[in-house]
């Protein structure tokens, strides 16, 4: 039979169990986040900086891949100060998933288009940034739901 010290023992250390668990769960949020800040962020800044040889290896025009570049730029920026808030509002996560869903078919729509004519490096260079976005909105979704998990 356990003394009531030994049981207290035995209940902080299940509740600290349980408490690390839980945070590491509910910040799988803010890492896909921070991810997700960190790429769109470096893609920006490769936009930005190398607009105009980007644009000769991928028949894309050197403005577009500078505005675009420019709007990850403030939307990893964005996401880096949404994540290091000390709570992460869930409307915010769902206008990230939003936000990620909405770039992935406006690339799908550009590709579909006649407005650009991409080479087939120019069409991989927009794939791959439509299977990233519908990653991280994915993921996000999927954080938000442990998160929701983790706190019921």
């Amino acid at each position: 039979m356990m003394s009531s010290r030994q049981s207290s023992l035995e209940a902080s250390r299940h509740s600290s169990h349980h408490s690390l668990h839980s945070s590491s769960r509910a910040s799988m949020l803010a890492r896909v986040m921070l991810a997700d800040a960190l790429v769109s962020g470096a893609v920006g800044l490769l936009q930005v900086l190398a607009a105009a040889p980007l644009a000769g290896l991928l028949d894309l025009p050197a403005i577009g891949l500078r505005i675009t570049g420019l709007v990850l730029l403030v939307y990893g920026a964005a996401l880096v100060w949404l994540v290091r808030r000390t709570v992460l509002p869930a409307g915010a996560a769902w206008a990230v998933i939003a936000i990620n869903v909405i770039w992935a078919l406006d690339c799908a729509l550009l590709l579909a288009s006649d407005w650009i004519a991409p080479n087939g490096l120019g069409v991989a260079f927009i794939g791959v940034q439509i299977v990233t976005v519908l990653s991280f909105a994915e993921l996000t979704f999927i954080g938000l739901r442990r998160r929701r998990q983790v706190s019921a």
